[in-house]
């Protein structure tokens, strides 16, 4: 899964729509926690997370992660999103909880 097939997939709203990392994902991450972030998420992934501040976006790039997607319509400041986009990093947001867009992850082929 690329994505743009993850967008269309999860309907999801990108925030950083000149930004798209290509290739495929690799595997899928959930947790509010960063260093856990940090520890276990897999490189050329997707984190799930509810947190919205800048720190995220320098874990994703540490992570090797390139995409972010922010849960239950919560969206980071504009200076979290322009960061992103000098990092390349894609973030995305979706009103449903971050249970439901992992098993809609889950279920379109991505793995943890």
């Amino acid at each position: 899964m690329n994505l743009q097939e993850l967008t269309a997939a999860l309907e999801l709203t990108a925030l950083t729509p000149g930004t798209s990392p290509a290739g495929e994902l690799s595997g899928g991450y959930v947790s509010d926690l960063l260093s856990d972030v940090l520890a276990n998420a897999p490189a050329d992934g997707v984190l799930v997370t509810v947190q919205v501040h800048l720190n995220v976006v320098a874990v994703a790039v540490h992570a090797g992660l390139k995409a972010v997607i922010f849960a239950l319509d919560r969206r980071p400041e504009e200076a979290v999103v322009q960061r992103a986009v000098q990092e390349g990093i894609a973030l995305f947001c979706s009103a449903l909880p971050a249970f439901e867009i992992v098993g809609r992850l889950y279920q379109h082929g991505l793995r943890g």
